[in-house]
């Protein structure tokens, strides 16, 4: 988060862009205790917010604070009342706006509790300010998700949806709760636990599922320490002693070409961390085949599959839709399932530059003589999970020895409940990493 005023932008650790640092959390308390906490620790930051509780009238109001107090308090009128649009009018032209009036300061973001962060990602990657783009003149350090202990599990188990509890950022907004929070967590590179808890049980528990639903990110606990006064981490974390908004200060860099949640495996990346043995009640199973599913047997199974998760996310392939790669989420009691674009395999070779270079590395370092990069890869998190169980019904899915006979052209021919759901066309690109634009 510290910039680097001599830099050279030729150098990572030599940049003169100012950094942001994005921080959410579907706590407000949680959020605003921690920017306090980071204000305090470096005078050179600012923390900008945004109170979107008026936004689906088109109203949003923006505050900048920083060591001395307050430096900005406005009220934005948006032209249509959505998430994008306050990204796209306010959010980043003021990141570039502090960037040049204070090139000496750090930026810490705080997003509104239900905006997730891809959001922010994905609004880099599309949107311009005065011509040019927003990481011209400011680097994204670091996402940080600063997590609630008291909530966290009755969000993650919530059925609720946003607009249960008068949260929705639009009136088309239907994201389930436990939705916002799984992404905040998965999309971090830095988790934080924050809250105070007796209970070393519940403490390592929550513990051990942040890691299992992000493995990839830093782990870090914010007021709640263990017997000898030091910040715990647990034991599949790196340990941070001393202040803790400090050690945020120090989080580690932002790659702006890491795949999104669901589309890591595609491009190479570990999906999650198969732990099938419990660790305070929490199970990790990750699934991994090159066999296709049977369609009508795993829409039989999809609720029996999800029956005792928190989470499940990842890609799959279904024996009648050969082409299509297919995404696969399930948080708050429901499973989405969507086309993630065409597998390299059912592709014409000139067509390859259309993908990332990880997926095609991917793709190459895996290829199958038969299937070719066509593999299924899912991850499930849940608690008190029969990993067993969950793996014998998911293989009992695939294909047997005598269906995988009849070959492609045969499978089309397969009973398929999801015929209609997963569209291609000539205009779909290669399922790939990058995030899609903010509603």
């Amino acid at each position: 988060m510290s910039t680097h005023p001599t830099a050279t932008a030729s150098s990572p650790d030599l940049d003169q862009r100012p950094a942001v640092t994005v921080l959410t959390s579907f706590s407000e308390a949680a959020a605003a205790t921690v920017a306090r906490q980071l204000l305090s620790a470096d005078e050179r930051l600012l923390v900008v917010g945004h109170d979107i509780s008026a936004i689906r009238a088109g109203r949003v109001r923006r505050t900048v604070r920083g060591a001395d107090g307050l430096v900005e308090d406005a009220a934005v009128e948006l032209v249509h009342g959505c998430v994008s649009c306050t990204l796209r009018e306010d959010v980043l032209p003021t990141l570039a706006r502090l960037a040049s009036q204070h090139p000496a300061h750090g930026i810490v973001l705080v997003l509104p509790t239900v905006v997730e962060p891809e959001a922010v990602a994905a609004a880099c990657a599309h949107c311009l300010v005065d011509g040019s783009p927003v990481t011209d003149v400011v680097r994204f350090d670091s996402y940080v998700t600063v997590v609630d202990a008291a909530s966290l599990l009755d969000d993650l188990a919530s059925t609720d949806d946003l607009r249960d509890r008068r949260l929705h950022a639009a009136d088309d907004d239907h994201r389930a709760v436990a939705e916002v929070v799984v992404r905040q967590i998965e999309y971090a590179d830095t988790v934080v636990l924050w809250g105070r808890s007796d209970d070393p049980f519940e403490r390592a528990r929550l513990s051990a599922l942040l890691y299992r639903l992000a493995p990839w990110a830093r782990h870090l606990q914010i007021g709640t320490k263990n017997d000898t006064g030091q910040h715990h981490t647990g034991q599949h974390h790196t340990g941070q002693h001393g202040d803790s908004a400090t050690a945020l200060l120090r989080t580690g860099r932002h790659d702006p070409d890491a795949p999104g949640p669901l589309g890591r495996a595609l491009e190479g990346f570990p999906i999650a961390v198969h732990a099938p043995d419990s660790d305070c009640g929490v199970v990790s199973v990750l699934f991994e085949t090159r066999r296709p599913f049977h369609p009508k047997r795993l829409y039989d199974a999809l609720e029996d599959l999800t029956e005792d998760l928190l989470r499940g996310r990842g890609q799959l392939w279904i024996a009648s839709q050969p082409d299509a790669v297919v995404g696969f989420e399930f948080a708050g009691g429901g499973v989405s399932m969507g086309c993630l674009g065409y597998w390299l395999a059912a592709l014409p070779g000139d067509r390859w530059g259309e993908a990332s270079d990880y997926r095609r590395i991917a793709a190459d370092l895996n290829w199958d003589p038969y299937y070719g990069d066509r593999r299924t890869a899912l991850a499930f998190v849940g608690l008190r999970v029969d990993a067993t169980a969950l793996t014998d019904l998911l293989t009992a899915c695939l294909l047997t020895d005598d269906e995988i006979t009849h070959g492609f052209d045969g499978w089309r021919d397969l009973p398929d409940p999801f015929a209609g759901c997963f569209p291609l066309d000539d205009d779909t690109a290669p399922a790939h990493s990058a995030t899609a634009e903010p509603s």
